[in-house]
């Protein structure tokens, strides 16, 4: 962690340093400096919705890394790399630490992508790091996404990656001038958070509460909660603005068998019914 190029994992404090040094690539620099501006300011007199992201930036505790393109192989390869070494590390770094992920705008500047665009982006990126993921698809995960207890899975965890992107007008929220930006939370972050638990009802009140005054509109309607019958959390990844510009189905194929070309040969698909 915390090594000297732009793909390496590392921690706060490294990656503002390296955001602010003379060699830093432009949208980089953007890109910190929004995502922080973004959860330490406020909108419409009121605190960026998620107050468990606020707060771990306020204490140090994200980690992040930087992927210089959308599509190159090279790139996505060092990301997946990147995540895997996320997910070694994550629980010894802090209690809740989900790694923020920066990408490149494209050649042609983010007007020149479409929302529609942009969920393709996003799910190319999940589908690529699914296919070269070394480790099975979780044995209780089901591969189907229109089934209320799935969720994206690599390295063998369950994580939600919640994302922002340049097309949002109204929903301030989730909008990043720079390109997209993914966060990962893995699945036990949540533990004790869910919707059934006090404590979760509770946070899901004050994130919806803060979300309409952010935003200046109601909680978008795919907003739900992990595991509720007609919840799909494909949906949440990357919300839609303009809803025929959505995918009408979710863009991911998955398979339970490993189908990474680097993996161990030793590895072998999980077993469970879907």
């Amino acid at each position: 962690m915390n090594e000297d190029h732009v793909q390496a994992l590392c921690d706060q404090e490294t990656m503002i340093e390296r955001a602010r040094g003379d060699d830093a690539p432009e949208w980089l620099t953007r890109h910190v400096e929004t995502f922080t501006g973004a959860l330490a300011g406020e909108r419409n007199g009121t605190p960026f919705p998620c107050h468990f992201g606020t707060n771990a930036l306020e204490r140090g505790d994200l980690l992040y890394t930087a992927v210089p393109s959308l599509t190159d192989p090279e790139a996505l390869f060092g990301f997946r790399d990147a995540l895997l070494e996320y997910l070694d590390t994550y629980r010894d770094h802090a209690e809740l630490a989900p790694l923020v992920t920066f990408f490149a705008p494209p050649a042609d500047g983010v007007d020149a992508v479409s929302e529609a665009g942009w969920h393709e982006a996003l799910w190319h990126v999940l589908q690529f790091l699914h296919v070269n993921d070394p480790e099975p698809w979780p044995a209780d995960v089901p591969t189907d996404p229109d089934d209320s207890h799935w969720e994206f899975c690599f390295g063998g965890t369950p994580m939600f990656p919640t994302s922002r992107a340049p097309f949002y007008h109204d929903r301030r929220s989730r909008y990043c001038p720079v390109g997209l930006e993914i966060t990962f939370q893995p699945r036990d972050v949540f533990d004790g958070l869910t919707h059934d638990t006090e404590a979760g009802a509770h946070a899901r009140e004050v994130i919806q509460d803060r979300l309409g005054d952010y935003d200046g509109r109601c909680p978008h309607a795919d907003l739900g909660d992990y595991g509720v019958e007609g919840d799909r959390e494909w949906r949440q990844y990357l919300f839609s603005e303009d809803e025929s510009q959505f995918p009408d189905e979710c863009p991911i194929t998955v398979t339970r068998e490993v189908t990474a070309l680097d993996a161990d040969p030793g590895d072998a698909g999980g077993v469970g019914a879907d």
